[in-house]
């Protein structure tokens, strides 16, 4: 019998299908939204800093704020679905997120800038908690890859968003308009994602009682919990990154735009590796090793940022962001293997990112303070690699044998 408690019969994701290269062209585009408006604020740091009079702590906020509200808000995601169906809840992410880059261009304070930082990452958080749960719907037989696919191009947005944003100050555009600049593509996404997911299901009506009754049991599993840490510590990685990777080199003589090109080659590894990673591992059900190798990359980078930064970075980014975009993808895939229940998988996956984006939202933050108090970024570097360690430990608890013992239902 199986252990996971029957739940209300899904129309099938056939009886609903997206055509294949519409669905994949609207995954890839709505996903490079997603971090942009993160990855364009760390080489650009000194130019807000001026304007704004930010100092580092305060900076950190623009990391910090939006990665709590995306954990905040992936937790909100089961009842918002429910509400407002995929379609609307995606559209409308979106148009949030529009919202936020176009009044950066407004951004002459640090209060303004942190409103926009706010208003993305909720944008950002209601949609990255709707699209793992529909990819594994739509492309069950493919989840593994999908997911690789969707976390590739979250990683690729952070690319060219570290990328293009300082690009654009050094050919003369005005900061606040090389950051609002990103309103564009998301209202692309958005008309495309209105066209393409017309065909999926309104929200059903459902009582009160019965709108939890396949999810609401998932906070109370310790598994849940294990995975939000594992997901935090790691992305605390990249939290942490985003916002002083780029800091940290042009205290070693780096450019912004140099600097910006650092960020964005750490963002097309991770990406490189959020693809192939997933690909590989699902070759077989146990996704340890894998998860092993990447955390042993994140080791090694973390190690040669706190003690060799400047003995080949390029190469040290490479090993570094294959270590981050692996493990953030395979994270997600072991999350939906839990459960083969695509609205209990998502819901899952959702409370995954939760927990975990509100964990890795401090690790700008502890950085920055560690600056202050050690005047340089070694100590921020290693507090990283013992996380990393850490969750070398959790992983080592993910077989794949005990899953459904993991997350019994009630009655299961």
């Amino acid at each position: 019998m199986s252990s996971i408690a029957p739940a209300h019969t899904e129309t099938p994701a056939a009886a609903h299908a997206i055509p294949t290269a519409l669905w994949l062209a609207t995954v890839v585009l709505v996903t490079l939204n997603l971090r942009p408006f993160l990855t364009a604020i760390g080489p650009l740091g000194p130019q807000i800093q001026s304007a704004t009079g930010m100092d580092l702590s305060t900076l950190s906020w623009l990391t910090l704020l939006p990665m709590a509200l995306m954990g905040v808000g992936a937790w909100l995601t089961p009842a918002a679905l429910r509400r407002l169906g995929p379609r609307r809840a995606v559209v409308g992410s979106l148009a949030v997120i529009a919202l936020g880059c176009a009044l950066r261009v407004a951004g002459s304070s640090a209060a303004t800038l942190l409103a926009t930082a706010a208003l993305c990452g909720a944008g950002v958080a209601l949609v990255q908690g709707v699209l793992p749960g529909l990819i594994k719907r739509q492309s069950p037989a493919r989840m593994a890859q999908m997911m690789g696919l969707y976390s590739a191009a979250l990683m690729g947005g952070g690319a060219l968003g570290a990328q293009v944003s300082p690009l654009a100050v050094q050919w003369g555009l005005d900061w606040r308009l090389a950051l609002a600049l990103w309103t564009a593509p998301a209202l692309l996404a958005l008309a495309l994602a209105r066209h393409a997911l017309r065909a999926l299901p309104a929200p059903a009506p459902m009582a009160g009682a019965n709108a939890t009754q396949d999810t609401g049991w998932l906070r109370r599993r310790p598994r849940t919990w294990m995975l939000m840490a594992c997901f935090g510590l790691i992305n605390g990685g990249y939290a942490a990154m985003v916002a002083w990777l780029a800091p940290f080199y042009q205290t070693h003589g780096w450019s912004p735009a140099q600097s910006g090109g650092l960020v964005a080659l750490l963002s097309v590894a991770q990406a490189g590796a959020a693809l192939g990673l997933p690909v590989l591992a699902s070759r077989q059900a146990d996704r340890r090793p894998w998860l092993g190798f990447t955390l042993l990359c994140q080791i090694i980078g973390l190690a040669a940022l706190a003690w060799w930064p400047d003995a080949a970075p390029l190469l040290n980014i490479v090993i570094l962001g294959i270590g981050l975009g692996g493990c953030f993808a395979l994270m997600m895939v072991v999350a939906l293997d839990h459960l083969p229940h695509p609205t209990q998988a998502g819901a899952l996956n959702a409370l995954m990112q939760g927990g975990g984006f509100l964990i890795a939202a401090l690790a700008p933050y502890v950085i920055a303070r560690l600056h202050q108090f050690t005047g340089g970024f070694g100590a921020g570097w290693l507090a990283q690699m013992a996380a990393v360690l850490v969750v070398c430990v959790l992983v080592s608890r993910l077989a794949p044998q005990r899953y459904a013992q993991a997350m019994r239902a009630p009655g299961g």
